[in-house]
């Protein structure tokens, strides 16, 4: 039985896609009468490319909030989040089998900051139990930035890069469907961690 669920509570907004840059690197003309229709299209593909990116390296490009729900803590004192970067972890709740919640004191526990592996840690020993039937809840915010600005130039240039596949191929299969092509996987390869079941630490 699956022991974690992570929610996306807010979307990337239309104005933070690079879709003037998307349509540069397509080479696309502008000044057409379907030019709204267009668009429409090359925001599902960027937004399609981006979850297939943030799916396979766990990073989470553009800054969004986040309800990461877990069933019992991998360790008493520290938990890995799912996805990084992370800047900050909002509220941390405990619920009962009943559902009742209690708001944990943001001095019983804190963020270690990593690249590829942030943690909640107890500032103590122990991070709050969690009551047997019960869950812990924890909201937080992630993401390179706000803006297209802000993405490693390799993870910007592998989502382009994938966006163009769907594009070319658009008319053949659903979005985000089949293998991702060789140069995307390669400019992802650094930014891939090793998957581990209910966020244990590597």
């Amino acid at each position: 039985m699956c022991n974690m669920m992570l929610i996306e509570q807010t979307t990337v907004p239309m104005e933070a896609l690079p879709l003037k840059r998307f349509k540069d690197h397509l080479r696309l003309g502008t000044g057409f009468a379907d030019d709204d229709a267009q668009d429409l299209l090359l925001e599902a593909l960027l937004r399609a490319a981006i979850g297939a990116i943030e799916g396979r390296t766990g990073k989470v490009l553009l800054v969004r909030s986040f309800t990461w729900t877990v069933m019992a803590w991998r360790e008493a004192g520290r938990q890995s989040l799912p996805v990084a970067p992370v800047s900050a972890i909002t509220e941390l709740r405990v619920l009962d089998r009943l559902g009742a919640a209690q708001v944990i004191d943001p001095e019983a526990y804190l963020m270690v900051r990593d690249t590829h592996r942030p943690r909640l840690a107890a500032s103590g020993m122990l991070l709050p139990q969690i009551p047997l039937g019960g869950r812990a809840e924890v909201d937080f915010e992630a993401g390179f930035g706000v803006d297209w600005a802000a993405v490693p130039a390799d993870l910007a240039q592998a989502v382009f890069l994938l966006a163009a596949h769907y594009h070319e191929h658009r008319h053949e299969a659903a979005l985000g469907d089949g293998a991702m092509p060789f140069g995307v996987m390669a400019l992802l390869e650094r930014w891939r961690t090793v998957r581990v079941l209910g966020g244990g630490a590597t």
